[in-house]
């Protein structure tokens, strides 16, 4: 039997399409499997409309589905197509299921919903509940804020898909940080199938050298909003310190993200053309390399961004939004009372004069390694061991994670 006929199969569901979360972490996860062992394929099924823009390792590949976009309350409608809603999630659906048939995975990794975007998992969960397919969901550390997450799952479904259909939930978080379900009724059944992995560590791929096209000399600061769709105002808080000419320890690489809509984006690069101490660039898919780069960070809190500073040792400047979802406010609040990083909220006052004062703070900042538990990274590592124990007589170990690329 060859090689490829012996390969085990993962495939892993990211619902979402706007933003870069939910991708990242997939792609984060997908790398460090195909890396440590060679007899595995894993395909990841995305919403995403930039999933092409990324590199991926051999033997990981995705299928894009029809993108939908979440509105700000909370309903969601087709991204690109000019259909029902109803419709791009009939066809979403019609392709989940088909694929998870033709790739017959033996495990299926499905990323945050329990039942993927408005249940559009539910049918394949069961069809595959019948096979020998591992069934994985796994969770960020912060779900959302408590009483939020109690509203958004107040129908059942969601904790009766964790007892019913999976076979574990993993928690990709430390349960010293934070419990994503401290405060829901979740039945025993459900806690003992919760593992928490500890934050998913990244790092540097082999070329870790910044573009050659960005001009800008280390040490600087990174300001990143992720994907950018809600960073406006945490950026313009910002540019507003270094366009009040006031002294700061640092020059300014801002990220401005592939999804900032572009007048928004168009006005603050002409803002910041005129200041030679801040730089911008729209999307780099190496954000690993620009935060390692950096001498510190300021950022809105994101899953992935707090890996990263976290993995890198870099102090940080965290500035959550609080709206239409609270899950980087408490991750920021909690990351604070730890002392692992500094925070501001955009609720208060953004006064120049306190985003000036917090940049020069942030230059004093001990690293977040002076305050970090040793048993909160490694996520990657025991993934990777859990894999291992459902498949590890069909795989090739390679060893263990040592790169994202």
């Amino acid at each position: 039997m060859s090689e490829v006929l012996k390969s085990k199969r993962i495939l892993i569901y990211s619902h979402d399409s706007f933003g870069l979360g939910h991708l990242r972490r997939c792609r984060a996860i997908a790398h460090a499997l195909v890396e440590r062992f060679k007899g595995l394929t894993i395909l990841i099924l995305s919403g995403s409309p930039i999933i092409a823009n990324f590199d991926f390792r051999a033997r990981v590949d995705f299928i894009r589905i029809p993108g939908v976009i979440k509105l700000y309350d909370g309903d969601y409608t087709s991204m690109n197509l000019h259909i029902d809603l109803k419709d791009t999630l009939s066809i979403r659906e019609s392709i989940i299921r088909h694929t998870a048939q033709a790739f017959g995975p033996d495990i299926l990794l499905v990323d945050k919903e329990p039942l993927g975007l408005k249940g559009e998992m539910a049918d394949t969960l069961k069809m595959l509940r019948s096979t020998k397919t591992r069934l994985i969901l796994g969770i960020r550390d912060v779900m959302d804020a408590p009483d939020y997450l109690k509203e958004e799952w107040a129908n059942g479904e969601a904790i009766n898909a964790m007892e019913d259909l999976y076979d574990e939930i993993w928690v990709y978080g430390h349960e010293q940080f934070i419990d994503p379900l401290d405060t829901l009724d979740v039945p025993p059944a459900v806690r003992e199938k919760m593992t928490f992995t500890g934050y998913l560590q990244r790092y540097l791929p082999k070329d870790h050298n910044l573009p050659k096209a960005l001009d800008i000399s280390k040490p600087y600061m990174l300001v990143t909003a992720g994907g950018g769709g809600d960073g406006l105002t945490m950026m313009d808080w910002v540019v507003r310190a270094y366009e009040s000419g006031s002294e700061l320890p640092y020059p300014a690489l801002i990220v401005l993200g592939p999804f900032m809509p572009h007048e928004v984006r168009d006005q603050l690069i002409a803002r910041c053309h005129d200041l030679d101490q801040v730089h911008t660039i729209t999307f780099d898919s190496r954000m690993e390399v620009l935060i390692a780069n950096a001498a510190c960070v300021v950022a809105m809190a994101g899953y992935n961004t707090f890996c990263e500073v976290l993995s890198f040792d870099r102090p940080a400047l965290f500035i959550p939004r609080t709206s239409p979802r609270k899950e980087q406010l408490v991750r920021a609040i909690r990351a604070s009372e730890l002392g692992l990083s500094d925070m501001l909220v955009l609720d208060q006052e953004m006064n120049t004069t306190i985003m000036v004062q917090a940049l020069r703070s942030l230059a004093e900042r001990p690293a977040p390694s002076t305050a970090l538990n040793p048993g909160m990274l490694g996520g990657l590592n025991t993934i990777g061991d859990i894999v291992h124990q459902h498949l590890g007589e069909w795989l090739h170990v390679e060893g263990s994670v040592d790169a994202t690329e």
